[in-house]
């Protein structure tokens, strides 16, 4: 089952909760990384107090009992009842996850319209990669079975244990393969997805690339789109603090309430339980809303092709309009994988020390003719505005102001450089920009520039690396 299924289960069959054997969007197979984790009553991840009770708990257990003479047929639906001894009736119920997910993405979308669009006289080619992880049995289902796409739109739909022996993380790195298909302009549509089905990246024709940021808040944007935000309303849109302010200039512009959250889904569910929350997004490719409470990579994807279906415009059209709208926020992220924990801690030790020290704020940092002044400088908190609970030293944070950003005039520097997009230990930067406020003049000029400058960089989406290459922190 994919993560965001196993979310939906809980609630349609209204369980008390589901423990998920799963390795992300971590390497898998024997060698990989593994976990074990449990959702609660509404679908979503255990809060802490869940989980530190859990922990408590388990401390004082001093045995188990175990069944393994039990034998469920797991390829027959339905209900099957064993007698345990020292137990009693056993029941197990088998259920078909595919249909269940199905089921409820028929009552968010317009499947007929999604149908014309993929299938229709005027039909979009569209290019699908489930990257050899869970998400391969959905799509195939959903999307060629059911909404008329061909089957040879989908790839790598059967899930494998190793993932193939490649590493499901849906980005440009690890997505390449895609990437390269899209560049031949064949495809509309891309979208790949994780090993568990909760993340997403979306590309247009000839590979322009969505970044995760933009993702979310173009559907914001463009809500009314999807037939579920016009029956339920939309009472709230949300990011995690690492992932760009393109949310906020929707969410400012539309005038809807806007939380900044620390990185999490919990936080979200908390959110969305007390009715607060509608749509929500973070940098690492996971977006979803509050039809269940995890990320969900295929309804992003749906989500996008209503958008599509709507406004009958390609990707790239969508995002240049967006931006003239509400502005452009530049953002890039990089993670560092297998890194040494001693150094690591060191290394955020000293940053911690040098962000803190009050003669930090309003020092420059020179790199040619480029000069930056940090404007402030703290350790990321979060009051939980629905149970007062506060997260702490959650991200430093030190963004830049004044900085003369004419992406036209760093066309030759915006190659991804330095590490690559693993999953893991990130290191995020986001700059936010202020070009959403009118009355600025040459603001279309500099946008028309920065719409060059994306032409000519298609499908990289690190305009802001400049930043990380000129502005870097010596410990010494």
């Amino acid at each position: 089952m994919s993560t965001p299924a196993v979310s939906c289960v809980i609630r349609q069959r209204k369980a008390v909760g589901g423990i998920i054997l799963t390795a992300s969007h971590n390497p898998g197979g024997p060698n990989g990384d593994f976990g074990i984790k449990y959702n609660i009553a509404s679908g979503g991840p255990a809060p802490e107090g869940v989980t530190n009770k859990i922990y408590e708990v388990s401390k004082g257990l001093q045995e188990f009992v175990i069944c393994p003479g039990l034998k469920v047929d797991l390829s027959t639906i339905g209900t099957q009842t064993f007698q345990v001894d020292s137990f009693g009736p056993f029941t197990v119920d088998i259920v078909d996850s595919v249909d269940a997910y199905a089921q409820m993405l028929r009552e968010i979308f317009n499947f007929p319209a999604l149908k014309e669009l993929l299938s229709g006289d005027k039909r979009i080619n569209v290019r699908l990669d489930a990257m050899h992880g869970v998400m391969g049995p959905y799509v195939k289902k959903i999307v060629c079975e059911e909404l008329g796409s061909p089957a040879d739109s989908a790839v790598n739909c059967v899930p494998k244990e190793d993932f193939g022996g490649h590493h499901p993380d849906p980005n440009l790195t690890y997505a390449a393969d895609l990437v390269t298909t899209m560049k031949g302009g064949e495809y509309d549509f891309g979208a790949a997805f994780d090993g568990d089905g909760d993340r997403n990246m979306v590309l247009g024709k000839h590979g322009f690339f969505v970044n995760p940021s933009d993702s979310v808040a173009v559907i914001a944007a463009n809500i009314t789109s999807i037939p579920y935000f016009q029956k339920t309303g939309v009472k709230g849109l949300a990011r995690s603090m690492p992932t760009s302010a393109a949310l906020d200039n929707v969410a400012k512009a539309l005038q809807m309430p806007l939380y900044e959250t620390p990185t999490g889904w919990k936080f979200f569910g908390n959110l969305m339980d007390a009715g607060k929350l509608s749509l929500c997004g973070e940098e690492s490719f996971g977006t979803g809303s509050d039809h269940i409470r995890e990320k969900d990579g295929l309804w992003a994807v749906l989500a996008w092709l209503s958008i599509l279906a709507t406004r009958q415009q390609t990707v790239e059209d969508i995002m240049k309009e967006h931006w003239l709208k509400f502005g452009r926020n530049f953002f890039t992220r990089y993670d560092y994988e297998e890194v040494d924990s001693d150094a690591a801690n060191k290394m955020i030790a000293d940053l911690e020390a040098a962000m803190l020290d009050p003669s930090f704020v309003g020092k420059t940092f020179s790199s040619g003719d480029k000069t930056y002044q940090v404007a402030v400088a703290d350790n990321f908190a979060y009051t939980d505005p629905v149970d007062g609970s506060v997260s702490k030293k959650q991200v430093m944070l030190a963004p830049l102001v004044d900085i003369a950003l004419k992406v036209s005039q760093l066309q030759e520097r915006t190659g991804r450089t330095g590490p690559t997009n693993p999953p893991l230990d990130p290191a995020r930067l986001s700059r936010r920009r202020s070009s959403s406020e009118g009355g600025e003049p040459g603001r279309a000029a500099r946008r028309e520039d920065r719409w060059t400058a994306r032409e000519e960089c298609r499908g990289n989406e690190s305009a802001a690396v400049m930043l990380i290459n000129d502005l870097r922190y010596q410990s010494k």
